[in-house]
């Protein structure tokens, strides 16, 4: 879609602005001001709701910013809600729909907002047990029953829980352990482009590198895009759904209009009012701080986020920002091999920190590629 910004005006402006009063982010409008036209006030009340949504702050409504709009105006109640492979349903009704039978006890997975086939299958299993007819169809007789039940499941939320159990349950050995690798960008679309060095490329370069250090410890390591390739962040996160994969991890360069802005930035999937992914937190902390005291960049944090890769994704999920391109000495860091070598050991060493929970682990940044290989194979010995 059209990037709508500070100067539009048009139809899509206006309901842009209809969108935002409903939320409460503008004022009534007055009699006298034009209701299609992209002003300050808008800008401000776009990035209030980009704030809000886990969106990247910029004032500007591309396609996720305006999806989110979309999504944010249905409440639990206003459509019936079912599986639509084609076009899957997302919105706010979703997800409270997947918050309520979690606390219900029925496992949607991580509550993201779109309609799936756990979603479905959950609310089937719902439909069973409360004695309604089992189609999947969140009606009128499905919501009186939703609202007439108390919470199952207290002491945490359910979905976390199960999260962090499956990483417990799969024991500290990285063989047989698949990772999807995400290199951001691709084909056509270059990303950052400065001074002829496209993030597509050093991503990819990454993104191989890092493949060859998992597929040596025994992990199964698939990349969701080809060298030439561009699939869009849906089709990325269906691939690593259907995969069955364990992880996911986006890899990805910043840019900004400052050529002052530099540092190392990770992002999990979060709404910043309390749904997040336990598990991808943790993941994205272990892998923040390794690169940090191995690369010496400066420490941007650790974010959450509902950008697609990490919402739609089944998995724990994190996307990983290694320098701006922008910045003269973290791209220069980047153009050495040596450093995206670097780079690839401490993201490995962060995953197997993860499986590790803590037991007979080491001080961050000294764990070394070598020292994980050597832990595999004593452990495959003693088995």
């Amino acid at each position: 879609m059209q990037l709508l910004r500070t100067g539009d005006s048009g139809p899509a402006v206006a309901e842009v602005r209809a969108a935002l009063r409903e939320f409460g982010l503008l004022p009534p409008l007055a009699a006298e001001a034009p209701d299609d036209q992209y002003d300050s006030l808008v800008e401000g009340a776009v990035r209030a709701f980009q704030q809000r949504r886990g969106l990247i702050t910029d004032g500007v409504v591309g396609a996720a910013t305006y999806r989110a709009l979309r999504e944010a105006q249905w409440k639990l109640g206003d459509r019936m809600l079912g599986l639509m492979i084609s076009a899957p349903m997302a919105g706010d009704d979703v997800f409270t729909l997947q918050e309520r039978l979690l606390e219900l006890g029925f496992d949607t997975g991580r509550p993201g907002g779109v309609f799936d086939a756990q979603t479905e299958k959950a609310l089937r299993a719902f439909q069973r047990e409360y004695g309604l007819n089992q189609d999947g169809i969140c009606g009128p007789a499905t919501l009186r029953a939703l609202r007439q039940l108390g919470r199952k499941v207290t002491g945490g939320r359910p979905g976390l829980l199960r999260e962090q159990e499956r990483v417990r349950k799969a024991g500290p050995r990285l063989r047989g352990k698949r990772i999807v690798i995400d290199p951001g960008h691709g084909g056509p679309d270059r990303g950052v482009m400065v001074a002829d060095v496209a993030e597509a490329d050093l991503m990819w370069d990454l993104a191989r590198r890092l493949e060859g250090r998992m597929a040596a410890t025994g992990m199964e390591a698939l990349l969701c895009r080809g060298e030439h390739s561009c699939p869009p962040e849906p089709e990325r996160a269906a691939f690593a759904n259907a995969a069955g994969a364990d992880l996911l991890l986006s890899l990805h360069t910043d840019a900004n209009h400052s050529m002052h802005a530099q540092g190392l930035a990770t992002f999990h999937f979060g709404t910043g009012n309390g749904s997040t992914s336990t598990v991808g937190e943790a993941l994205a902390g272990l892998i923040h701080r390794e690169l940090v005291a191995r690369t010496s960049m400066l420490d941007c944090g650790i974010q959450p986020r509902t950008w697609e890769m990490l919402r739609l994704t089944r998995m724990p999920a994190v996307r990983i920002e290694v320098g701006y391109l922008t910045h003269l000495g973290d791209r220069r860091k980047l153009l050495d091999p040596v450093f995206r070598d670097v780079v690839a050991e401490g993201i490995l060493v962060a995953v197997k920190r993860l499986y590790l929970l803590g037991q007979d682990d080491q001080p961050t940044g000294t764990f070394t590629f070598q020292d994980v290989l050597a832990r595999e194979l004593a452990r495959a010995s003693n088995e």
